[in-house]
């Protein structure tokens, strides 16, 4: 007999209907789909219930309500508390996210696991238990994540991390990566694969590259640097000189590098890639040229390092990168 993991879901008003149904079925289905499916008994290795904090239904951010089992303040035993996808509530700070952040701590101590789901990674953090560890979270909030967590070692190139306890998917549909991922830890491999078979979801899809895009940072007050990323962004196909950068916007450089990266986060060369990397991903997209004609096109003479540098920005090859998103393949 399967002795079953519980897991409990926290829902709030305005999180992601999704991020509540997509991991209690995947983890629900857990010895039972496949079961069914081989004409065998069902073995389920879940139990999963939602949970909001007054045990009172909320509305989802698509106005679905949601009835939950039950208050967290009812639950006496849980194996794993799941914060969802908190959608464009999550840098709201209000009683209810302290009450999570609270509930989590809380869980945590008594030896419960913590996993969160996109934005929910938001309410993780506030728990300060992540600091000086890997997280991830939806690409597009990744700079909103750091600055209001700049202890956190956030990876939003990751699908899903691991820190023993603590668990964190990135972006909306990573809740079923992570619900696969944390099937596989707690079930292994081979039940893992039975509902990654059943679900039609790739156990092994860990990288959130292929669909992010580089979002400068321009909220800083860095005239002279705004200055020079502009210049880049409407010239990266030309000879980029960083000294003659410098020289354009008045500053020396070292000064220049230094402000730079300051203000960016990024250095001004890994500046210019991405912003190349982009300009070669839509060309990719939305044309039919060759690799090496849109490197030329872009400002590599050197088709064979761009190569690298794209398939280290996007984890893939530019053919499989056309290949998936591509609107004329």
């Amino acid at each position: 007999m399967t002795t079953k993991k519980d897991i409990t879901i926290i829902a709030s008003d305005h999180c992601l209907f999704s991020g509540i149904a997509g991991p209690m079925d995947m983890f629900l289905q857990a010895g039972v789909v496949w079961n069914w499916f081989q004409e065998q008994e069902p073995s389920p290795y879940f139990n999963v219930k939602i949970a909001t904090l007054d045990g009172n239904p909320v509305t989802a951010s698509n106005e679905m309500p949601i009835m939950p089992h039950c208050s967290v303040h009812d639950i006496d035993h849980t194996d794993l508390i799941i914060v969802p996808s908190q959608g464009s509530q999550f840098a709201v700070h209000d009683d209810a996210y302290f009450q999570r952040v609270e509930c989590l701590t809380s869980w945590y101590d008594k030896g419960a696991d913590l996993a969160s789901i996109c934005t929910g990674a938001f309410a993780l953090a506030g728990t300060g238990l992540l600091d000086h560890k890997m997280a991830t979270t939806h690409w597009a909030v990744a700079e909103t994540f750091k600055k209001t967590f700049p202890k956190v070692d956030l990876r939003p190139d990751l699908m899903v991390t691991d820190e023993g306890r603590l668990f964190c998917g990135g972006g909306i549909t990573a809740d079923l990566s992570l619900a696969l991922y944390l099937i596989n830890k707690y079930c292994g491999r081979e039940i893992a694969l039975q509902c990654s078979r059943c679900s039609l979801v790739d156990l092994d899809r860990l990288s959130q590259l292929p669909f992010s895009i580089f979002m400068p940072q321009k909220g800083h007050k860095d005239v002279e640097v705004q200055r020079a990323q502009d210049w880049i962004e409407k010239h990266y196909n030309q000879n980029v000189s960083v000294d003659a950068l410098a020289q354009h916007v008045g500053l020396s450089t070292r000064q220049f590098n230094r402000r730079f990266k300051e203000a960016t986060d990024e250095t001004v060369v890994k500046y210019l890639q991405l912003v190349r990397v982009e300009a070669a991903k839509k060309a990719l997209e939305q044309s039919l040229l060759t690799f090496d004609e849109i490197a030329v096109s872009v400002g590599y003479e050197n088709v064979s390092f761009f190569r690298r540098v794209f398939k280290q920005a996007t984890s893939l090859a530019p053919s499989a990168y056309r290949k998936k998103f591509c609107e004329f393949v």
